[in-house]
């Protein structure tokens, strides 16, 4: 029953590992904040600060070429100076550039603004899925680390809440971007609370200290027989130069990681995110109705990642990578017809449960799957590095697709840009079927001998 997780979850030291996921995940909830609560603030600063439509795209895009920035330095940090006092960083960085935010007095402040915030953003992203993974035992790998994307998820949420709530208010656009502060300042402040990683600890020649944490999270057996592994996962790694994980034996992971990090953002998923109001728009309904409406795309992308995390450690990782791009796929062609067809379009409903079942098979599939098999395939040695590039290729390819996604439409029409998104995910499920590996119930280092042996 996918209730065992819950129950497993709250037992004796699992309690604690459950309070550095959610302390470490609100690095999740700033991700999914920032980037949901420009769909709603977007018309309302368009109206204050007179921005033209490229402003306007910058406005966004901004924050993504921060955001991959910020993920080419994480790699770095996160192995100089562990992956905790990385995540205090980011999220105190996130404090200041959102309030700076708030009070820009006209374009250029908020565009800088908004590329420091995503400096923080892109350093938390990909570093809350490593620092909670590597907390974690194989048996609650899957679901505690997808805590992350939950927290995305509810930051979306949450987003479209505050840009509904705040609609017309007196400064309300300054409001939502202000408001990000909170979260920042609570993700700074609860990193100070918790251990640093027990796998960056023995890297660090810190033994002693790594088996006080696992301590806490493991019995005394358990313990001992990761602290094991770790120490000769660590022992046999060796410095390994950015070209050379392009190179045997690694080359076939980071091509999984690539093809997973780009996956996840040619479908679309991001264009859902940041233009759901404005996709809505094209329905026929109002500006008001449109980011009302987006409400429920957030609350499903939460509910179903929520099935996500009380299944990834029961069914495995593969099937609810397959299931949910076929969905997502399946959705992407609806919408595409529910364009083209004229009949169609005297039923905006359907345009909307076509969102829907799209953002649901987003949100068990590659929404949680993308982050957690980044933490788990790649060796220790070089987890950090890997994951980052992974990260900025992903952030990157978030940055192409939702840029031109108003050029697209212009271009192609809603029909073929909705096509288009599914041509590529239909080229990701059959890569995904034969290149992605299962990981479920292996520890971190069982899967990096295993997946080694086998590339």
């Amino acid at each position: 029953m996918p209730t065992s997780f819950v129950k497993e979850a709250v037992k004796g030291n699992n309690k604690f590992l459950l309070r550095i996921a959610v302390i470490a995940a609100l690095g999740g909830f700033l991700f999914g904040y920032d980037t949901g609560i420009i769909s709603g603030a977007q018309l309302y600063i368009q109206r204050d600060l007179s921005t033209t439509s490229l402003e306007q795209q910058w406005i966004v895009g901004a924050l993504l070429v921060g955001a991959v920035v910020g993920a080419a330095l994480s790699g770095w940090l996160s192995d100089r100076i562990g992956r905790r006092w990385t995540k205090v960083g980011s999220g105190t960085v996130y404090v200041l550039a959102g309030l700076a935010s708030a009070f820009s007095p006209d374009t250029p402040w908020l565009l800088a603004s908004r590329f420091v915030l995503g400096l923080a953003v892109g350093t938390a992203s990909f570093v809350s899925v490593e620092y909670i993974s590597e907390q974690a035992p194989a048996r609650l790998r899957g679901g505690v680390t997808s805590f992350n994307q939950l927290m995305v998820t509810t930051g979306i949420l949450v987003a479209y809440l505050v840009a509904a709530a705040l609609q017309g208010a007196p400064a309300g656009w300054r409001w939502m971007l202000g408001l990000s502060a909170v979260p920042g300042l609570a993700l700074a402040v609860g990193m100070l609370t918790v251990p640093s990683s027990p796998r960056w600890l023995v890297a660090r020649g810190r033994k002693d200290d790594a088996r006080r944490v696992l301590s806490r999270t493991r019995s005394d057996d358990e313990t001992d027989d990761e602290l094991d592994s770790i120490t000769e996962a660590v022992g046999t790694s060796r410095s390994t130069r950015l070209r050379d994980l392009f190179r045997q034996p690694l080359r076939p992971l980071m091509v999984v990681g690539l093809v997973l990090a780009i996956g996840q953002q040619v479908i679309g998923v991001n264009t859902v995110v940041y233009y759901s109001a404005t996709i809505l728009n094209y329905t026929g309904l109002s500006a008001s109705a449109s980011v009302l409406q987006a409400i429920s795309v957030g609350i499903t992308n939460v509910v179903f990642t929520v099935v996500a995390i009380l299944l990834l450690d029961r069914v495995g990782r593969r099937p609810l990578l397959l299931v949910g791009t076929t969905a997502a796929t399946l959705a992407l062609v609806a919408l595409g017809l529910w364009f083209a067809v004229p009949g169609l379009k005297d039923h905006p409903l359907f345009a909307l449960v076509f969102l829907l079942v799209f953002m649901a098979g987003f949100a068990v599939g590659l929404g949680p799957v993308f982050w957690l098999m980044i933490s788990e395939i790649f060796p220790v040695g070089v987890r950090s590095k890997a994951m980052s590039i992974a990260t900025v290729a992903n952030w990157a390819a978030n940055f192409l697709v939702s840029y031109f996604f108003l050029q697209l439409v212009g271009a192609m029409g809603e029909s073929g840009t909705f096509w288009l998104y599914a041509g590529f995910g239909v080229l990701s499920f059959f890569f995904f079927l034969r290149k992605v590996p299962e990981t479920k119930d292996r520890s971190l280092e069982e899967i990096q001998q295993e997946v080694g042996s086998r590339t």
